[in-house]
């Protein structure tokens, strides 16, 4: 058992950064308001997204290279578009993460319940963490992170589907006007955005650098973090489902808020006592995010300035994560009320470009870079057709949703 759980981590640092906005506010918000309705929505987009999330992995054990290199042999011009897209969304989407971790924190910890203390509180914590214990501090602490975050899930599942009074009903919806809106943005965040590949296939090499593991090692460290993923999103579904819904609350658009709000109504339908609890499942998923957020794009746009600048033997590490702590803490003291609009043109993007990275991803392992006895199975390629058109129609979707 220690053998395998030492084996384990890229695939629980994927799970750490996948669980957190997706999980904590969309799976809970889809519960809240519709049940059990949107299960169908959870599980269906997680299958199509499974085989690009897998790829970086795989690509990455394979070749010793990131999907970033790939990118590069494909067409320079590929890696450009991530580098330009990748700064515009890295700022918002660690400040947005952060400030909803600032507001678990504060409801967790008290001392105080400004947003902008909190906030550059905890990014300078999992900065100074990630400095000084690099990668294997990450990946010992996101197993500890992971199973606390597990056990508290489960716990406040199981106690709230016995709590409750009301009959509950399984039956799928299909949502229609604002639901429909709401649908698209649950479908586009779950597990999470597909840029994650490529932090995982760094993560990946990290690993083999002070251990070694082999693909069959690799694809089930992935499959553990990704079941782990479906399965506590399917939790906090339920959690709002069995605790919120038709409960006729509110809730604020605010992070922040929202998180006070999420952990009161939780506590007075289950109870006091579970405040702690509740509390620590809470923080823990977003503090898992934070820090690996943190450490994911400067590792990704340190990769992406080597390849782009030809000079191999400079990490630039040092400087983009000082560069994305620095801005994320700028964000709060001076852009903190215009959160909303720069969260909006993140996820934007990131709906949008869903498809680039799946067809991206998915040209890469069937290229000649792969070799031909490490290329997806058939099946795994009919699934991965058929995902890059859903993410399609899905992006055209949300477009025609938003913008007509």
């Amino acid at each position: 058992m220690i053998k395998i759980l030492s084996k384990l981590g890229p695939g629980l640092l994927f799970a750490g950064a996948a669980i957190g906005v997706s999980h904590l506010v969309q799976s809970t918000r889809a519960g809240a308001d519709f049940g059990f309705g949107l299960i169908w929505a959870l599980i269906l987009v997680n299958l199509f997204k499974y085989p690009f999330f897998q790829y970086g992995p795989r690509y990455a054990i394979v070749t010793g290279e990131s999907l970033l290199d790939g990118y590069y042999k494909i067409g320079k011009l590929f890696l450009i578009a991530y580098f330009v897209l990748n700064i515009l969304t890295m700022f918002t989407i660690q400040t947005a993460v952060t400030i909803v971790t600032a507001g678990l924190a504060s409801s967790l910890f008290g001392f105080t319940d400004n947003m902008v203390i909190w906030s550059s509180i905890i990014t300078v914590l999992c900065y100074l963490i990630l400095l000084v214990g690099k990668y294997n501090l990450l990946d010992k602490m996101i197993k500890i992170i992971i199973l606390i975050l597990a056990i508290s899930t489960i716990f406040s599942t199981g106690i709230a589907s016995f709590n409750t009074e009301q009959t509950y009903s399984f039956e799928q919806i299909f949502p229609e006007g604002t639901g429909l809106v709401f649908l698209v943005a649950f479908m586009g965040w779950m597990p999470a955005p597909l840029d994650i590949s490529i932090w995982h296939s760094i993560w990946t090499i990290e690993k083999t650098k002070s251990q070694k593991i082999t693909k069959k090692d690799t694809l089930f460290d992935f499959n553990v973090g990704y079941i782990a993923t479906v399965f506590l999103g399917i939790c906090f579904v339920s959690l709002g489902a069995l605790v919120m819904y038709n409960s006729g609350i509110s809730f604020s658009s605010s992070g922040s808020v929202f998180a006070g709000q999420l952990i009161e109504l939780y506590t007075s339908n289950l109870g006091d006592n579970l405040y702690i609890i509740i509390s620590i499942c809470a923080f823990t998923t977003m503090f898992s995010t934070t820090i690996t957020t943190l450490d994911a794009s400067p590792r990704s746009m340190s990769k992406a300035t080597q390849l782009l600048t030809n000079n191999y033997n400079k990490n630039y590490y040092f400087h983009w994560i000082s560069i994305l702590a620095i801005g994320t803490m700028l964000i709060f003291y001076f852009l903190l009320s215009e959160m909303g609009a720069l969260v909006e043109i993140a996820t934007v993007l990131s709906f949008i470009t869903a498809p680039f990275y799946a067809l991206l991803n998915y040209t890469l392992v069937t290229s000649k870079n792969m070799p031909d006895e490490h290329k997806p199975s058939k099946s795994l390629r009919v699934l991965s057709i058929a995902g890059i058109l859903f993410l399609s129609l899905f992006a055209f979707g949300y477009i025609l949703s938003r913008f007509i």
